[in-house]
């Protein structure tokens, strides 16, 4: 085993883990930040987005001694108070169902403002596209984005 110095959600955390071990099992099974869900283990569902230096990233498939000196934003991490414009569009639109995927579908959501604040409904549903939700609420995360879109211009 050895250390990583991490930066997750504007503090710092030094583990001791398996290089390969990956980021998800750390943010959850060493720092406690259990918002980040295991959902495929390979990188296909979404379901463990995080942010890596503003960049939507899969959790379950990165192993730890790649990260570096990146930034790691997770769900818990997003805003303080829960008030990021994805999650009030989120709660007022009433996405979930289930809830598993909404951490992914918000962090890839944000990921994808950040670089476009004000994307067309094909854009969105395109950078959404990757993220599996089992409840099929896609019309409703579609239209949560958009509205999140409208409230930060």
């Amino acid at each position: 085993m050895a250390n990583y110095k991490l930066q997750v959600n504007n503090k710092n955390y030094e583990v001791d883990v398996d290089s390969d071990t990956p980021l998800l099992w750390v943010l959850r099974d060493n720092l406690g930040l259990i918002g980040t869900k295991y959902s495929c283990g390979i990188s296909q569902c979404g379901a463990c987005t995080v942010h890596m230096n503003d960049e939507a990233v899969r959790s379950c498939g990165l192993p730890v001694s790649s990260i570096g000196d990146a930034k790691i934003t997770t769900i818990e991490g997003l805003s303080e108070k829960g008030d990021h414009p994805v999650q009030q569009a989120w709660k007022e639109v009433d996405v979930a169902q289930c809830g598993y995927c909404q951490a992914g579908q918000i962090m890839t959501a944000a990921a994808m403002l950040k670089k476009n604040p004000s994307p067309s409904e094909d854009e969105v549903i395109d950078g959404m596209n990757a993220n599996l939700c089992r409840c099929g609420t896609y019309h409703r995360i579609k239209e949560a984005v958009l509205l999140a879109s409208a409230k930060i211009k």
